[in-house]
């Protein structure tokens, strides 16, 4: 991993960020040696940086394995975050009133590298449906939001890697396919996944902007296939659209 343009003296507080954005929900534990290829480091530094942020309490240990995990410190600093996030604060009351009115579950996500992290959400009152993923990141070529968000941003193709994992049969691995979608979506405005995340699973999405028309996340009405239909994905998609527009701050 290269350091690009860091400012002088932070080479080490970036490896260190960096250590930490590793842990992700389905690696919540690494091992040294795998931290250290991850990262591109050798162990010595790398047991360096891990041992600094232990001392800080943003990384624990498993004691049964000697794996590390995210800390307590990091827990503190993310629940403050999420609690101050003026963007989930104003688009809260919106996500209830979409989820009440579609009946199924209404998130808000914003990028993380390569993935979309989902901020908030509202879950849906049917016994089938998409809930208790605050927090949760996905890769962002086979979510709406994520499609939503790289379609509008300046330079978002840039968040993808050149090897896009396939999650079903239905993922777009390919980066031309996925470029071609774009310009459906930048006509359209707004974004849809098709059992492309998981089989079952169907999401419409579209871009959140701020005051000065930048691209801040995405907004999204997802649930079962069966329940979103063309149809019905054409009809959440619109409806996203006036949402969001009127979610973006008027100056």
């Amino acid at each position: 991993m290269r350091d690009h343009a860091a400012p002088q003296g932070a080479q080490a507080a970036l490896r260190a960020i960096r250590l930490l954005k590793l842990f992700a929900a389905e690696t919540s534990e690494l091992q040294l040696a795998e931290i250290s290829v991850s990262a591109g480091l050798n162990k010595t530094t790398t047991h360096r940086l891990l041992q600094a942020l232990h001392s800080e309490e943003m990384l624990e240990r498993n004691p049964a394995t000697g794996a590390y995990r995210l800390g307590s410190a990091m827990m503190a600093l993310g629940v403050q975050a999420l609690s101050g996030n003026e963007l989930r604060l104003r688009a809260r009351p919106m996500l209830r009133r979409l989820a009440d009115e579609t009946g199924e579950t209404a998130t808000l996500e914003v990028p993380v590298d390569d993935t979309m992290l989902i901020l908030d959400e509202v879950t849906t009152k049917h016994f089938v449906g998409a809930s208790g993923n605050v927090g949760t990141r996905w890769p962002i070529h086979a979510t709406s939001t994520g499609k939503a968000l790289i379609a509008f941003e300046q330079c978002g193709v840039q968040r993808l890697n050149s090897d896009l994992t396939a999650l079903t049969a239905h993922t777009i691995t390919r980066l031309d396919t996925l470029e071609n979608q774009l310009s459906d979506i930048r006509r359209r405005g707004f974004a849809e996944t098709v059992d492309e995340l998981e089989d079952g699973f169907s999401g419409v999405g579209v871009a959140v902007r701020g005051g000065m028309g930048e691209v801040l996340g995405a907004l999204s009405i997802c649930g079962p296939t069966q329940r979103l239909s063309e149809a019905r994905r054409t009809q959440l998609g619109a409806t996203l659209c006036t949402v969001a527009s009127r979610l973006q701050p008027r100056y």
